[in-house]
């Protein structure tokens, strides 16, 4: 198919402006859940996009990409081709959204999809480099020639070096069950001996290795319907507006109509604050916990705090309720009064830190207290800091000084909300090595591996041992970590363009993103559109979607289970791979074995129908059984209780960095930072609507949804003599972007921010003109292994 076949597909009946004013017309609804847009409204966009169109047929489906929504998407298809997308049209949440059955309705993002799916930046065949690597200079070849060649490397590497020298890189564009390259080819690895696994990710690293301190359990949240419980809901670090987590808009939309205060901390003034909060508290990046302390502070000093909960169900608030062994002076009352290191933790204290003033701390302060039920809901962004394990424990902090855990419309902590969907996935074998690095540190491991132990956070070696090899091939699976996801992009691809470090890099993608750029072989996969997947939502939703295959493979497009399946009869493991199945009849048992778990699961046939199963029983108050039961039902930490203080990271012995009580923790790149007399502006990504993570880069019809551009205060831009719209220069010694400023009140002074995910496109000076954040920032993660994206410190100037 040719380009020009391509472009008129993609703006049969739905020109861009039309888009637009679609878009438009649910502005404010796909913000904030969908709800509210007028009659009127949607039958003047629907004249625009639909006259003399006769539909064929409708098919439900979902996106496998890795957004937070998974919206049902309802591909309309006339000749073989999706004329146009609908989305959720359930009758039960007809008039007014239903508690049990919210529609799960598209944003921008997903009525766009038909220009992802027929955009003229497709990969069309496979690829194998001629030039050196980086150059981006491929030679088309066969899917025979290409599977022979990576079956061929991988043979040669896995004898040369182990098994433990390949390695499937973090990739989340494409997720789902077996359409997920990232999960197939773990499968396909531990069968052919095994490989260098990993965990964590870089989304929420910290709350995932944070929280099992506190709780026991690596996820504390509730499931969002409770937040129709809350009368006051903190959005601490939580964009849900722009990021789209399933219903959890929804839900602060009819918990605000049912009377609930929505307040957001945040450096920026997101659409969530715009569209939903009655208040904003701005503060300074990485200076989360000193407003925590701040407020705790006001709590005991005005005793507000729930003294009751905190000496039932936890430990390390108090100088009476610690650990044995511990020295005194260690509690976290002691810290916030200052009677160990003679500093009180006040309002003024604070204020001097965080950029907050102190009556603004105070006031947030006693209305948390004596607001009940309160949700605490900590969001990703305050991961993702060289002090994010520290901040997630904070949230949890003020959830317990008031009471708030194990009550509907409380908040415990971070994470999932718990086991609400039951269903089959698709099985992967247990890798036989079973050693495993943090997700973040792969680049260490191709540098530096035979030195990487437990003391780089390895998991699986016994005492002493390292790794047995480094890093000599990658699999990247419909993945931009490789390259533009991951910090220090400079350090990042010269360490990639040396061949004698990783020696063979295999990347599957629909687009020739800046990571497939650095591979050896690059592979044409499918979109979701052209297959068929099971899908379970993120962590908030209480539905699982049959992604159903709407259209033929365009080009010669394979999915990633077709190919591998390829590979595997290549390495003569097709038997064990396949179990005999295709991807079609995957699917069609993960199902099967699903009505196993839940009697109600839907059949196959009603699966295609419908496109998606949404659950009644959705309901999950965390650690209420703890907290109603707690003899029978002890938490699972080492006390059975609430570890506001943790023994495990007291015996750590590096309370500098790791504290075993959340406190603040002055960073090397932060406002209190020495660099900032070099580097004085502090600069972080956010997630933006039109964009999840790189995803949806090369839509054009997004760009025109929002630019790429950084956000730059007036009092800031003022004393550099920037005005709006002007190109400015970005940097620190890791690298330099170049790109126009948005001057704007709703990002605070010493602040600013680009949205995350813009496609590394360097000029030949190597300077960055499309805003790609990771040019600015370090490969060093944080204390517990995780991703610190969000901690950087950069100057600006008009360029």
């Amino acid at each position: 198919m040719s380009e020009n076949l391509i472009e008129k597909i993609t703006n049969k009946k739905l020109k861009r402006r039309s888009f637009l004013k679609w878009s438009g017309a649910v502005a404010a609804p796909a913000i904030i859940g969908g709800a509210g847009v007028s009659n009127k409204l949607i039958q003047k966009a629907s004249a625009e996009t639909t006259s003399s169109v006769e539909e064929d047929i409708v098919v439900p489906t979902c996106s496998t990409l890795n957004c937070g929504g998974k919206c049902l998407i309802k591909a309309h298809v006339k000749d073989g081709q999706i004329i146009r997308i609908s989305t959720d049209d359930d009758p039960r949440d007809k008039n007014a959204d239903n508690e049990q059955f919210p529609q799960i309705r598209a944003c921008v993002r997903g009525r766009g999809y038909r220009r992802h799916i027929y955009s003229p930046h497709r990969i069309k065949k496979p690829l194998k480099r001629v030039g050196k690597r980086g150059e981006g200079k491929f030679e088309e070849i066969s899917w025979q020639e290409a599977i022979k060649e990576i079956a061929k490397q991988n043979n040669r590497i896995k004898e040369k070096y182990g098994p433990a020298s390949r390695f499937s890189i973090y990739a989340t564009g494409q997720t789902g069950e077996v359409g997920s390259g990232d999960t197939v080819i773990q499968r396909l690895l531990a069968l052919d001996g095994g490989f260098l696994g990993r965990y964590s990710n870089y989304s929420s690293g910290q709350h995932m290795a944070a929280t099992p301190f506190t709780f026991g359990v690596p996820a504390a949240s509730s499931s969002c319907n409770t937040l129709l419980d809350s009368k006051l809901i903190i959005l601490h670090g939580m964009n849900p507006a722009e990021t789209i987590i399933g219903h959890f808009n929804m839900y602060l939309r009819m918990s605000k109509a049912k009377g609930a205060k929505i307040y957001t901390i945040d450096p920026r003034k997101t659409d969530t604050n715009v569209a939903l909060a009655d208040d904003w508290f701005p503060i300074k990046p990485t200076t989360d916990n000193a407003l925590i302390a701040a407020m705790a502070h006001v709590m005991f000093k005005e005793n507000l705090h729930d003294k009751e909960f905190l000496d039932t169900y936890c430990i390390g608030h108090d100088e009476a309720h610690m650990p044995e062994g511990v020295s005194a002076g260690e509690s976290y009352y002691s810290y916030v009064m200052g009677e160990k290191d003679g500093v009180p933790k006040t309002p003024q204290w604070a204020a001097g830190i965080t950029g907050l003033p102190a009556n603004r701390i105070i006031q947030l302060a006693r209305e948390v207290a004596t607001t009940k039920p309160m949700a605490w809901v900590q969001g990703n962004g305050i991961n993702r800091h060289m002090n994010g394990e520290q901040m997630s424990r904070g949230g949890s902090m003020i959830a317990a000084l008031t009471g708030n855990i194990g009550i509907s419309g409380g908040w415990a902590g971070p994470g999932a909300a718990g086991e609400i969907i039951k269903y089959q996935n698709f099985p992967i074998t247990p890798n036989p090595l079973g050693i495993s690095i943090p997700v973040f540190k792969y680049t260490d491991a191709i540098v530096r591996g035979t030195e990487m132990g437990a003391a780089d956070g390895v998991k699986g070696l016994k005492e002493g041992e390292t790794l047995p090899s480094n890093i000599k091939m990658i699999f990247n699976m419909a993945g931009n970590c490789l390259v533009n996801q991951h910090s220090d992009i400079n350090k990042t691809t010269k360490m990639l363009k040396d061949e004698s470090l990783c020696e063979f890099i295999v990347t599957s993608d629909i687009y020739m993103t800046p990571s497939a750029k650095y591979s050896d072989i690059i592979l044409p996969t499918c979109t979701f559109f052209e297959q068929n997947d099971v899908v379970p939502p993120w962590s908030y939703g209480q539905h699982i979607f049959l992604s159903q295959k709407v259209v033929e493979p365009l080009y010669g497009s394979l999915t990633e289970y077709e190919w591998m399946s390829m590979l595997a009869k290549e390495l003569g493991i097709e038997k064990e791979f396949t179990e005999g199945r295709t991807q079609d009849q995957w699917v069609q048992w993960m199902i099967e074995e699903s009505k196993k778990k839940d009697p109600n699961f839907p059949s196959f046939e009603t699966m295609k129908k419908n496109g998606v199963y949404k659950y009644e029983e959705n309901t999950v108050v965390k650690f209420k059984d703890n907290i109603e039961d707690p003899v029978n039902h002890p938490f699972q930490t080492p006390s059975g209780k609430i570890e506001l203080f943790s023994k495990k990271l007291w015996d750590m012995n590096n309370p500098d960095t790791i504290p075993a009580i959340p406190k603040h923790v002055a960073v090397s790149e932060g406002p209190e930072s020495d660099v900032t007399k070099k580097y004085p502006l502090q600069i972080f990504g956010w997630h933006v609507k039109r964009r999840c993570h790189s995803t949806w880069e090369k839509s054009d019809w997004l760009e025109e949804v929002q630019t790429q551009e950084l956000w730059i205060n007036p009092i800031d831009a003022k004393e550099r003599q920037i005005k709006n719209g002007d190109k400015v220069k970005i940097f620190n010694d890791r690298g330099t972007i170049q790109i126009p400023a948005k001057v704007s009140s709703r990002v605070m002074p010493g602040v600013v921010c680009l949205p995350q995910g813009g496609w590394f496109t360097p000029d030949d000076k190597g300077i960055d003109n499309r805003g790609a954040i990771n040019v600015l920032t370090g490969q060093e993660a944080s204390p517990l292994f995780c991703n610190p994206q969000h901690t950087n410190l950069a100057q600006v100037e008009k360029a």
